[in-house]
């Protein structure tokens, strides 16, 4: 969705800061992925709300709101989404209502949205939603920046390795096989190494697709969800980002909805919803039901693994102060910092190991091949 200059209408009105960059790999490489997604993308919800908090900010009704908006679209389906959640809103249906019967959008937006029209608050919930999208696009960003450049890198030595063995070290085979004689140890083992390659290496693609194929289709369900997030939190390092990743998600979306006055269990119930991990997810169930016992929110979360003990003692503190909003913020500020400083440490250090793997791999390869070489020199 385009951004609007507010500067047209209203004088008071605060410009949105845009983030709209020029195309490019970057932008390729940072772009939402959406086949087959029910909802609207993160950076369109991220434009919606920001436009919307600040056209409503500068004092324009909703409905003339949504006629900016709606005009400045040059997606069709975008412009025919945001007709039809005008229409609903003209035809007496509030803007959290049209939103929800779009099914574009999540519960937890519709819900903080409702409470925002309730509670005359509705500028300050669409510019805090706003800002948690904006946020975890930047996140999302600074994650794919980081790794980008290993993980090309690290493909294009795989794709010089597969091509030595399969092309070049064949070549030498044949060459050492007239010769006759003994091979060394080393050569012997990485000519063997590559005929099996030959021979299996199209089984081995095939089953590589296999998984991908089943993965994909069973990404969804309960069983696959609980094994790949239990096999990737034994990951060291990267089973530690993505903990981090997924603790700053909950504790953002738990500081939207308290700050929205949404009711502690309603809160949790709604980002258990969203935050998309299963052990979160199957944490926040049970915590539900230990507040319902009368437990308090802190001593729930000492009995998962999941959250650090530095997080439950904060959270106590924020129960007992009546902040929990506050301190929720603070820790998602806190972990998102985090996750920024690991992966950037990351990828500092797969760079020099991607390339020194590579040359070992490459100089042991070579040398296998000359080894032979020069004992048949020698011979001479």
């Amino acid at each position: 969705m385009p951004s609007i200059d507010l500067s047209r209408y209203e004088p008071k009105a605060r410009k949105a800061k845009s983030t709209v960059e020029r195309p490019g790999l970057n932008e390729f490489l940072n772009r939402d992925i959406t086949f087959g997604r029910k909802e609207l993308s993160d950076k369109k919800k991220e434009y919606l709300y920001l436009e919307l908090s600040s056209l409503l900010e500068a004092g324009i009704d909703l409905k003339s709101s949504l006629d900016l908006i709606t005009a400045d679209q040059k997606n069709s389906k975008d412009k025919k989404l945001l007709i039809s959640i005008q229409s609903k809103v003209l035809n007496g249906s509030s803007f959290s209502q049209a939103l929800q019967e779009s099914g574009k959008f999540s519960l937890y937006e519709i819900f903080s949205i409702q409470i925002g029209e309730e509670t005359g608050k509705i500028i300050e919930i669409l510019t805090d939603l706003a800002t948690f999208y904006q946020n975890k696009m930047k996140q999302r960003r600074k994650i794919v920046a980081a790794l980008t450049y290993p993980i090309v890198v690290l493909a294009t030595s795989l794709g010089a390795v597969f091509f030595m063995l399969k092309f070049v070290v064949p070549m030498f085979g044949d060459v050492f096989l007239r010769f006759g004689g003994e091979l060394p140890w080393i050569t012997a083992k990485i000519i063997a190494f590559s005929e099996w390659m030959q021979s299996y290496f199209y089984y081995f693609l095939f089953f590589v697709i296999c998984i991908a194929v089943l993965t994909s289709f069973s990404r969804n369900s309960i069983l696959f969800r609980k094994i790949s997030s239990l096999i990737i939190l034994k990951i060291p390092v990267i089973g530690n980002l993505v903990q981090k990743i997924y603790l700053a998600r909950f504790c953002n979306s738990m500081r939207l909805l308290i700050n929205a006055r949404l009711p502690l269990l309603r809160a949790i119930s709604l980002t258990k919803q969203m935050i998309g991990y299963y052990p979160i997810e199957n944490s926040l169930s049970k915590i539900e039901d230990d507040i319902l016992k009368g437990k308090s929110l802190n001593q729930s979360l000492q009995l998962f693994d999941i959250y650090p003990s530095k997080m439950a003692m904060l959270i106590k503190v924020g129960e007992e102060t009546n902040q929990l909003d506050y301190f929720f913020g603070k820790l998602s500020e806190q972990y998102i910092e985090e996750v920024e400083y690991k992966t950037s440490t990351i990828s500092s250090l797969m760079e020099p190991l991607i390339i020194i793997f590579l040359g070992i791999i490459v100089g042991l390869i070579l040398i296998a091949m000359y080894l032979p070489l020069f004992k048949m020199s020698n011979s001479f």
